[in-house]
């Protein structure tokens, strides 16, 4: 069976290697990015089954990111999981609105966005 590809977008290299250490224990394929402009590169280049997108980063942020992965047909149904820092002004009917599978705030439990992961690729066809 193939690992399945996570693409990770933040633009800070420590929150990149959290969430990298919270997935490993799930065996997938892992592709990071560092802005929206990547998020949107890399999620019709690598076809990810999943990704994780950070809501503030220079450049393009994720709530744009987010509109345009969702707006075209090639990447439309790839599940997304939005993290943000608490306090951001993104809420969680917003990001859902716009096609996020799931809105976690930082710091977020690894062991909780490892499940999440699981379940939403487990959902995903």
């Amino acid at each position: 069976m193939n690992a399945k590809k996570v693409l990770i977008i933040d633009d800070e290299a420590h929150m990149r290697r959290v969430t990298e250490l919270s997935l490993r224990k799930g065996d997938f394929q892992l592709v990071f990015g560092a802005d929206g402009d990547e998020a949107v590169t890399l999620a019709l280049a690598e076809h990810p089954d999943l990704i994780v997108l950070d809501v503030l980063m220079p450049k393009v942020d994720g709530f744009t990111a987010l509109k345009e992965i969702k707006q075209n047909p090639a990447t439309a149904a790839i599940p997304v999981i939005m993290l943000t820092s608490r306090g951001h002004h993104m809420t969680r009917q917003e990001a859902e609105d716009c096609g996020a599978s799931l809105f976690l705030t930082k710091p977020f439990s690894p062991t909780q966005l490892l499940a999440e992961v699981r379940r939403l690729l487990s959902e995903s066809p």
